[in-house]
């Protein structure tokens, strides 16, 4: 038992011919000895003599508390199973002609995150196989499905895709083009497609194995559902968020059927549905599927299982988006000590929480906080994936935001042109994530007063979302935003209008006129108009903006704060005061509530308040406005902070 407490190796001696015995039972029954070490439950355990099942579960509760055989049965299980791939890779390597040994220990490798393990033994493997039964066999195509799909894991995509084609080519030649095994390798290879960001290749590869699977398997077979899901996410990818749901709606329904309305496929499905719901702005309808998918992995798994840990993150996602940050946090912080105490402190899911989390305190402005996640969750992605691994660059993406939104440019620019050439090597010049990293790098460059260099990465960016997605997707949209940003900013007026009227024109045929989204756009071509002073036209659309924020988000979200102090910045200029001051207290008490009273929007929210109330000669209330917000400021900057002596200037006057 102290091995388990204090994380000792419990080291067991057998003799030769158990060894060998045990080698052969290994042989033939790996798989099934890795299902059941992987369902161990140690409540169930028996002992010769009752007394002693006593002692042993009372020490169990005593040393390990209310939930300690859910503890004990993740530690055996997880030792047991690393002590599989151990031995069973031992005996492969003895073993020169046991292929099926060697796939089988590479897939719990794999699901180890040991890839780099598995790979040489998916080729030994492969190498069998082809030497064997030739090179056109069906064990071949699986062999070369199996190692597709460890290079995907890995980011080598390149790598991947023939191996793919390969197998297709071989299943369809000896199976048949509507063989179930066809269906499978067609939705791999669309995945892979997906990944790369080639939609339109991908879409009827995942049509025409949905099609096989619903002429062999009928229509209400699990795997027609997996293909379905599959399906759907790409569609929701593609932004036709209209065809995805009805895909995701009829899975749900296949699953609850097939395996009960509280199994984890089912789970899976309302994820990917909740997913979509928040994508289209419909928080209050994508909250419960999230929270049922939840209450089902925790009755099934426990509360400390991996798969809780995904949809702790994803809700937590949705509840940061309604900006119940309070409420997001401690679910990232579960998920996060689940993650550890399951895959240890470095692993690929520890990253990726680890990331999520740092999101959530930089928006919060905790930069201090924020900051070692991120470059915890950067070197355990570099170990474990490589240096130049997709999930790399994503790191470095969020790393160099974080460090941009702290003035520290030079920090930042290195790391956004690594990811972007790693980006560029990996999934192509014309991927998506290649558009999002020119996008950032092309801002820094834009808030640098280097326009010139800013302008063609704008357009290679818009250039390659068009190609990838079309011209009305809501990619390009945001796209479009960027670049009339930087137009704006070189008062290009004429050339930023179209572009902001054809963004909000997409945004209101794809997502409807009451999205969030479209309150983004009109206040966008709000701020336009007003510069112009085109005030009687930009009110309209800085109302309606505010009122789709507060019918989305409700009176008192974050998101609310925007429009309600862009509104009163409109009617501030045109001498309107009586209607301005009620909108900005408006916005700093929504700022200081969601944000703390020491955050840099607060701050701006009380030189805003203060400028106002010096116009309408307030000077007694206004003084403590503008001293406030230098605190905030200096605190944040440090004393020789630009700003300052603006603030201080003013400040200074009420003397």
């Amino acid at each position: 038992m102290k091995t388990i407490v204090h994380g000792k190796k419990l080291l067991v001696g057998l003799s030769a011919s158990d060894l060998e015995d045990l080698k052969k039972l290994i042989s033939k029954n790996f798989d099934r000895i890795v299902t059941m070490f992987s369902s161990i439950k140690s409540e169930n355990a028996e002992a010769t003599f009752e007394e002693d099942r006593m002692k042993i579960f009372g020490w169990i509760h005593a040393e390990l508390g209310a939930n300690g055989f859910k503890q004990l049965d993740d530690i055996v299980c997880g030792g047991m199973r690393a002590w599989m791939a151990e031995t069973g890779a031992k005996f492969a390597k003895e073993s020169e002609e046991d292929a099926d040994l060697l796939v089988s220990v590479g897939r719990l490798l794999e699901n180890l995150a040991r890839s780099e393990e598995a790979k040489p033994l998916y080729r030994r493997a492969l190498a069998i196989r082809e030497a064997v039964h030739g090179p056109d066999h069906p064990e071949v195509a699986g062999t070369l499905n199996n190692l597709a799909g460890l290079l995907e894991g890995q980011g080598k995509y390149d790598e991947a895709e023939p191996l793919f084609r390969r197998a297709l080519a071989i299943r369809e030649a000896v199976l048949g083009p509507d063989h179930p095994e066809v269906a499978r390798t067609l939705s791999n290879l669309a995945v892979l497609l997906q990944n790369q960001g080639k939609y339109d290749e991908a879409e009827p590869l995942f049509r025409r194995a949905l099609a096989i699977k619903e002429a062999v398997q009928g229509p209400c077979h699990p795997e027609v559902a997996g293909t379905l899901n599959n399906l759907g996410n790409l569609l929701h990818g593609q932004g036709k968020y209209d065809e995805a749901e009805p895909l995701f709606r009829r899975a749900l329904a296949i699953k609850e059927f097939v395996y009960g309305p509280d199994h984890p496929e089912v789970a899976a499905t309302l994820n990917n549905l909740a997913i979509l719901l928040k994508e289209q702005g419909k928080y209050h309808k994508a909250e419960p599927p999230f929270r049922r998918a939840l209450a089902i992995k925790e009755a099934v798994h426990g509360p400390d299982h991996p798969e809780v840990a995904s949809t702790l993150n994803n809700l937590a996602v949705l509840l940061y988006g309604q900006g119940k940050s309070d409420e997001a946090e401690p679910l990232y912080r579960r998920a996060l000590a689940i993650e550890e105490a399951v895959h240890g402190t470095d692993h690929p899911g520890v990253a990726s929480t680890l990331n999520n989390l740092a999101v959530l305190l930089k928006e919060q402005g905790k930069y201090d906080e924020a900051e070692p996640l991120y470059r915890r969750a950067l070197a355990i992605r570099e170990a474990v994936l490589g240096p130049d691994h997709p999930e790399v660059a994503t790191t470095l993406n969020n790393l160099a935001i974080l460090l941009y939104g702290q003035g520290k440019s030079d920090e930042a620019e290195p790391l956004y042109r690594r990811a972007l050439a790693i980006r560029e090597a990996v999934l192509g010049p014309d991927h998506p994530e290649v558009a999002s990293t020119l996008n950032n790098l092309a801002v820094l460059l834009q808030n640098q007063g280097k326009y010139d260099e800013a302008e063609p990465l704008f357009r290679r960016a818009l250039a390659i979302l068009e190609a990838v997605h079309g011209p009305d997707h809501p990619e390009v949209v945001r796209m479009l935003n960027m670049l009339a940003y930087l137009l704006y900013d070189q008062g290009k007026y004429d050339e930023v209008e179209p572009l902001f009227r054809r963004a909000l024109a997409i945004e209101e045929a794809v997502l409807g006129p009451d999205h969030p989204e479209v309150a983004g756009s009109l206040n966008n071509l709000a701020v336009l108009l007003k510069n112009q002073g085109k005030y009687d036209e930009a009110e309209p659309l800085y109302r309606r903006a505010l009122a789709i924020k507060e019918a989305v988000h409700g009176s008192d979200h974050p998101e609310v704060a925007g429009p309600l102090n862009n509104l009163g910045n409109l009617l501030h200029g045109q001498g309107k005061y009586d209607e301005v001051e009620p909108l900005y207290r408006r916005a700093l008490a929504i700022r200081e509530a969601v944000l703390g009273p020491d955050h840099p929007e607060v701050a701006r929210k009380l030189n805003n308040l203060a400028v106002l109330l010096q116009n309408q000669g307030k000077y007694d209330e206004a003084e403590p406005l503008f001293r406030r917000a230098l605190a905030i400021k200096e605190a944040l900057h440090g004393p020789d902070y630009p700003g300052r002596f603006f603030i201080n200037r003013v400040a200074q006057r009420f003397k």
